[in-house]
Formats: structure tokens, C-alpha cells, sequence
């Protein structure tokens, strides 16, 4: 064991259906994807690790590159840290990679933006295949009005009308650099890329 502190990133691939959202909820409360990967660092690492994340996710919510930072005095190697770590996680929870960074970096305040990407199954039938990661709408949909139409929401809005009640956030105030709205043949692919998100 080192008497030195290093930090690692990581990023992180999740389907969040089985999930109580990302942040850590307390022993009792119910399992999250924070508290899993804590505990598969924590058992590889023989010591308690804690994590950071670039931005905290809701019940069912998947990520496909979330990116965390947690510090250890110890250094398993990145292979270790990725073989060994999945071990211990759910077939649903897969860290991809892991690399030392500087001691400043964090996944949080690093991160200059947040991308989420919202797929529809646009047909009359659903498909059992993606059932709980795609939304499902069997009305046509005109994806090219859609994009049109999005592009008002461009830039630093109050977002208030579409904040869930229980939002914890300080702010509805959201900065959206992008979003795009396209077809790709039954599916209609929504892409939004922003500073933060809102529950």
C-alpha cells in the first residue's frame, strides 16, 4: 500500500432498469449503482473507496460512458481494476476502462458537458428485445418537425415546466448546446447534449 493518495477515473456502462438511480441512498435505502461499484472498487482495492460521478442518474437510467473518479492508496493496475472490479458487479454494470489522472481532476467539475440520448421505437408494434431501454409510440411520428422544433430550446433556459417534482437541483436554469431529433428507420433517436440535467 502506498502512504500516497492517487486518483483514478473510470467510465462506466450501466442498465439502470434494476436501479434506484446512481446516488448512494444509505445502508436500509434501496440498491443503486453508486453503492455496487463502491463495494466492487472497495473489495478489489481491500479498503473503502468512495466515488465521484460526472452527473447522477434517475431510477432506470442507463449510461453507456459514465465517467467516475475515486481515490486510493492503492494501485491494482488498470486490468486488475477492470477484470477484477466486474467480477464483483452485476451482469448490468460494466466498468470499460480506468486510467490515473491528476490529483485536481474531478469527474464532476471536470466534465464541460453531458450528453443523454432518448430512443423511441416509432412502430405499430413494440419489440420484446428492447423492452425497459427504448420508449415505445406506435403513432407516427414526424421526426423532422421534432427536430425543428427542438432547436428552441437551445441555449440557457428556465426549465422548470419540465422538471420532475422531487428535482433536488438548485437551479431549473439549464444551458442546451445541442439536440438533434433523427430517423433511423423505426426509430427516432433524440440526442441532447447540455451543461446538466434536471430530473
Amino acid at each position: 500500500m502506498s502512504e500516497r493518495v492517487t486518483r483514478f477515473a473510470l467510465g462506466l456502462e450501466y442498465n439502470g432498469s434494476d436501479f434506484s438511480g446512481w446516488q448512494r441512498q444509505g445502508d436500509s435505502a434501496p440498491i443503486t449503482i453508486q453503492k455496487t461499484v463502491e463495494e466492487g472498487l472497495s473489495k478489489v482495492a481491500g479498503d473503502s473507496i468512495l466515488t465521484v460521478c460526472a452527473g447522477r442518474t434517475d431510477a432506470g437510467v442507463h449510461a453507456t460512458q459514465q465517467v467516475v473518479h475515486f481515490d486510493t492508496y492503492v494501485d491494482r493496475g488498470s486490468r486488475a481494476w477492470t477484470v477484477g472490479v466486474n467480477r464483483q458487479l452485476p451482469r448490468s454494470i460494466r466498468i470499460l476502462w480506468v486510467r490515473q489522472v491528476a490529483d485536481h481532476f474531478s469527474a464532476r467539475f471536470s466534465a464541460v458537458a453531458r450528453r443523454y440520448v432518448y430512443v423511441i421505437k416509432n412502430s405499430e408494434v413494440s419489440s420484446v428485445f428492447l423492452n425497459g431501454t427504448v420508449t415505445h409510440i406506435a403513432r407516427k411520428l414526424k421526426a423532422e418537425a421534432m427536430h425543428e422544433a427542438a432547436q428552441f430550446l437551445i441555449g440557457e433556459h428556465d426549465f422548470s415546466s419540465f422538471r420532475a417534482a422531487g428535482c433536488q437541483s438548485d437551479s431549473p436554469n439549464r444551458n442546451v448546446e445541442n439536440i438533434t431529433v433523427v430517423r433511423q428507420s423505426d426509430y427516432v433517436v433524440i440526442t441532447v447534449v447540455a451543461n446538466a440535467f434536471l430530473q
